[in-house]
């Protein structure tokens, strides 16, 4: 009898289970990035079959389209495209708001043009030959990236908010110190009552001041 495989049967129960476990884990921790939704948007030649094959190895959706639609897709995290001229009018939004992913894939059959690569500015490059491990980490860079972009335009959107509250508010205190004649102290308490009181936002309690008086002056 193979000694080695005695060896396996012997062990625990609890042993066995944990080494299953954690080859499921590892199994898991290999593909972060499944169920992704990815158009791959490049030539169906051997290279091109190859990414698409990688990337469904990474269990991405993905959806192959050629040739390369005046703009790209945005129902989708990720866009492979093939790297072209007037690459820049083919994306739909504004630079520093993403709405997918874009890697963009470099062919390798002219001189790499990065001032082009800039104006894009996508989330990650590939190069052909396609490698395994060239795909994964484009994917998981590329991800990664678009995420964070998303998170800073959103601080970004907040702070805005938050400044553009604090104008009306103080113009709201203005008007009721003249309109009033309390201290500004006494003007921002009215205000914090007033949207406590309504349950809305200190903002729009002086909005509403601030439309009221433009209404009647």
């Amino acid at each position: 009898m193979d000694t080695t495989a005695a060896a396996k049967t012997k062990r625990p129960l609890s042993q066995r289970t944990s080494a299953a476990a954690a080859m499921r884990k590892n199994a898991t921790a290999t593909t972060p990035h499944q169920n992704l939704r990815i158009a791959v948007i490049v030539e169906p030649d051997a290279d091109g079959e190859r990414l698409i094959r990688e990337l469904q190895r990474l269990r991405c959706e993905v959806r192959h389209i050629w040739p390369i639609p005046p703009q790209l897709p945005v129902d989708c995290d990720l866009v492979f495209c093939t790297l072209v001229e007037d690459m820049p009018k083919r994306i739909p939004w504004l630079p520093g708001e993403p709405e997918a992913g874009l890697v963009l894939v470099d062919r390798g059959v002219s001189n790499l043009d990065l001032k082009l690569i800039h104006n894009c500015a996508a989330h990650g490059v590939l190069h052909y030959p396609v490698v395994q491990r060239a795909v994964q980490t484009c994917v998981a860079l590329a991800r990664e990236h678009f995420l964070y972009e998303r998170r800073l335009r959103n601080r970004i959107d907040k702070l805005d908010e938050n400044l553009r509250t604090m104008r009306l508010v103080e113009r709201a205190k203005s008007l009721l110190v003249r309109a009033k004649n309390v201290s500004e102290e006494e003007a921002y308490n009215y205000l914090r009552r007033q949207a406590m009181e309504r349950r809305v936002t200190i903002g729009a309690v002086a909005n509403a001041i601030i439309d009221s008086h433009e209404l009647l002056s």
